[in-house]
């Protein structure tokens, strides 16, 4: 690729970045730090929709090649390529609808990388300044690191066509830069508003216990997800609550649940079997009973405590959302509005189980009491 396309590709990426910059900086808010902090946390679940709305489209290889389209450095210029592309392969990957969805894509991602890297560049600066615990430049400069990483994977994601381990960890680093950038959130809103000591010790200590594994039974359900959505196994099971028309239909595990493959085949280059499929698709469901058990049971717990009530009741009732549009998607043979819901979803749960764990350490923190 000429240097002229990085060049623009990059510029593409500042371009992307300037608004939320600019309103940042012409905002009223004194706190200017945490305020794009926030806005990085908006943009990035915002990515995550649409990363899931590009993986749901078949967008994913609308632009085959990395970090351009066709060496361009967007689809307006790579049209004679893609027409040609379109028209050897009418349902193919490659079209100028689905190009563009994957540019987007990519652009979007490029533009919070600046993000990141602003907020790393000024918590260096203030914190070289001030050494205000509020600019510590630990968390930002993970968030750089991270941000590398899943460019890297982003690549790879199209230069191994849609790899569903790739695509998978892609998915999975794209929820923990989510995550990472919501602590940070939650470490400059108590900064700036500490709250009051509240709550039991021993009940604390209970509720953050509960809190890390609804952490860890999250993230291992969104890689079931994930890995769903990436064999094309969501409708493997086409109702609910019977797979096939039985609780255990055939399945196969080892085909289905080896990691290292080409889409679509197993590890010898054979075609993947259907109960391969189905296998991914059971899995993935009943883990949820697993998941709803430890959010119910952390929400029951949160809600008797005053300064947990409130994330309580949204966890509960996301929980609830979380749930329905998972049967909607399979009782209404996947409309791809549900679909992408069911991911925002997703992302929402990893914030709100992300904060509520900020939350209990940091009055654990308060208390004296870690």
């Amino acid at each position: 690729m000429e240097l002229s396309t990085l060049l623009q590709l990059g510029l593409m990426g500042v371009l992307v970045a300037t608004l939320p910059l600019a309103m940042v900086w012409m905002s009223a808010d004194a706190n200017k730090f945490r305020k794009l902090v926030w806005v990085a946390v908006f943009l990035t679940f915002d990515l995550i929709v649409f990363g899931a709305f590009t993986r749901l489209t078949d967008s994913g290889l609308g632009c085959p090649d990395w970090p351009g389209c066709y060496g361009m450095a967007n689809p307006f210029l790579a049209h004679e390529q893609i027409a040609a592309a379109e028209a050897a392969m009418p349902t193919g990957p490659v079209t100028v609808v689905k190009a563009w969805i994957e540019m987007i894509h990519r652009y979007l991602a490029m533009g919070i990388g600046v993000l990141i890297m602003a907020l790393l560049f000024t918590a260096i600066v203030q914190w070289r300044k001030t050494r205000a615990q509020a600019f510590r430049p630990g968390i930002p400069l993970a968030l750089f690191v991270f941000v590398c990483i899943q460019g890297a994977f982003g690549a790879w994601t199209v230069t191994l066509k849609l790899q569903p381990i790739i695509v998978t960890i892609h998915l999975l680093l794209g929820m923990g830069l989510l995550a990472m950038l919501a602590w940070l959130g939650g470490r400059e809103d108590f900064l700036l508003h500490p709250p009051p000591r509240a709550g039991d010790n021993a009940s604390l200590r209970g509720i953050r216990r509960l809190a890390l594994l609804a952490a860890v039974v999250i993230t291992a359900q969104i890689a079931l997800g994930g890995w769903v959505s990436t064999n094309y196994a969501t409708m493997a099971c086409d109702e609910f609550p019977l797979c096939d028309g039985q609780l255990m239909p055939p399945m196969d595990f080892e085909h289905g649940f080896t990691l290292w493959r080409e889409l679509g085949k197993t590890a010898a280059g054979n075609y993947l079997p259907f109960s391969a499929l189905v296998a991914i698709h059971w899995v993935h469901r009943n883990f949820a009973i697993v998941v709803v058990g430890v959010l119910a049971l952390l929400a029951w717990r949160a809600w008797g405590q005053p300064y947990l009530a409130r994330q309580a009741r949204w966890l509960a009732l996301l929980m609830v959302v979380q749930l329905a549009t998972g049967i909607a998607t399979v009782y209404l043979d996947f409309p791809l509005a549900i679909a992408v819901l069911h991911n925002a979803g997703a992302a929402l749960l990893v914030l709100l189980v992300t904060m509520l764990n900020y939350r209990v350490n940091y009055q654990l923190d308060v208390n004296g009491a870690q």
